[in-house]
């Protein structure tokens, strides 16, 4: 099961050519078992995808921004967002420093966005509605063609994690630069696992789905696709649910120094994100122009932050630790990889991204020329990787594979 991938998520194709994709949820907390789990990926994803071409079928290049936690040693994990591009000729992955606590699982509602370029084929990927990369090999996107979004988990190794419910709300851009919500209709649901307490197909005598074998999911719908909340019990009964008081939407962290910047009323968007972060495209005056014109559009999550992990690690990431990681991770054998200690040099020539919190930290880079999946999960091969890791924390922090490493 090291690297077998099960989803609980809503598809979505709105049936017309799609320009923009747009999701909020907030940062639940999710826990692992705190034992050792060798030769197991353990990890859980709340992820917004977009495939923008789908004539190559339904793991066709695609790029997503999401919420990821790892296990990274018996009693240690990280946990923050990040955005991935998987392309024709290999793939990429940036963690994202930026934003306001983006590390924390407090209940802050966080926004998601990927929005096509106006030139050309390439997307644009937003947190917090801040620019914080694009694409570089998404294929042509035929006039015409329905795109398709996805949005909700993704886990590896169920056995070990715990993953309270998540509310994911999301809405498209159509090609007139308005957004919509899907129909319910155009949406399809999918829940590999199981739904927890339903009967299993084809089973005699009849058993139903149970923890950690499945997904609670819930599609919140009348004739638009409005909600989607999935949620992945752990191994034992889970603890109960964090109090709203816990995970209430805490004040901004940082209050905005000036009241205007790029068009967009500050004070405004900062009370939108504590609250209603799905309205803000409508309500907030300013919002959606910047986001097509400018890169920094929230001035209170622009500031990189530090401490990307938490919880963090009770002693640095060793060596040995981070080979076995990246050759379960990468698929390919330890003896074939080669790492080496960084810092700010290695993470420069990775990443193509803003300057960002763990542009300074002590890093290991691990780097192999041996036939690879990279972090796909579309069952292709590539030649090489390379992936750097905090040494602070174990947090896979940059990665590329394929002849991605090139540009």
């Amino acid at each position: 099961m090291a690297r077998i991938v099960f989803w609980g998520v809503a598809c979505a194709q709105p049936g017309e050519p799609v320009i923009g994709a747009f999701a909020t949820w907030r940062n639940i907390p999710i826990d692992f078992a705190r034992t050792d789990t060798p030769n197991t990926t353990a990890q859980a994803t709340n992820r917004l995808a977009m495939t923008p071409n789908t004539e190559g079928g339904m793991f066709a290049n695609n790029v997503e921004v999401e919420l990821h936690a790892e296990k990274t040693g018996p009693t240690t994990s990280t946990y923050g967002p990040q955005w991935m591009e998987q392309g024709n000729s290999g793939g990429t992955m940036r963690a994202i420093a930026q934003g306001t606590d983006p590390a924390k699982p407090d209940g802050t509602n966080h926004t998601y966005m990927l929005l096509r370029q106006a030139s050309g084929d390439q997307w644009d990927v937003l947190y917090d509605f801040n620019w914080v990369g694009s694409t570089t090999d998404q294929l042509k996107v035929p006039r015409g063609n329905s795109n398709r979004i996805d949005i909700g988990l993704e886990v590896m190794g169920p056995q070990h994690v715990t993953v309270p419910e998540i509310a994911n709300r999301v809405q498209f851009m159509a090609e007139n630069k308005t957004w919509y919500r899907a129909d319910t209709a155009n949406t399809a649901q999918v829940a590999t696992l199981g739904v927890c307490g339903q009967d299993m197909p084809w089973v005699n005598p009849p058993r139903k789905y149970q923890p950690p074998y499945c997904f609670n999911t819930k599609l919140t719908d009348g004739s638009k696709f409005t909600q989607w909340n999935v949620s992945k019990p752990g191994p034992a009964p889970s603890p109960a649910p964090p109090s709203a008081a816990t995970l209430a939407a805490p004040r901004p962290s940082v209050v905005p120094t000036a009241k205007t910047v790029n068009g967009v009323d500050q004070e405004t968007l900062a009370r939108c994100m504590a609250n209603s972060p799905d309205s803000c495209l409508d309500s907030v005056p300013g919002l959606t122009d910047c986001i097509r014109t400018s890169r920094i559009c929230n001035t209170a999550a622009a500031k990189p932050r530090t401490g990307l992990s938490a919880p963090a690690r009770t002693a640095p990431a060793i060596e040995a630790d981070i080979r076995k990681r990246a050759a379960e991770s990468f698929g390919v054998r330890e003896h074939d990889l080669h790492i080496s200690p960084t810092g700010k040099e290695g993470i420069a020539r990775l990443s193509s991204a803003p300057a960002s919190a763990h542009s300074d930290q002590a890093t290991w880079t691990v780097e192999s020329s041996a036939e690879t999946h990279g972090l796909e999960r579309r069952g292709l091969t590539f030649r090489g990787f390379r992936a750097t890791y905090s040494a602070a924390t174990g947090q896979l922090l940059d990665a590329c594979w394929g002849r991605m490493c090139e540009k």
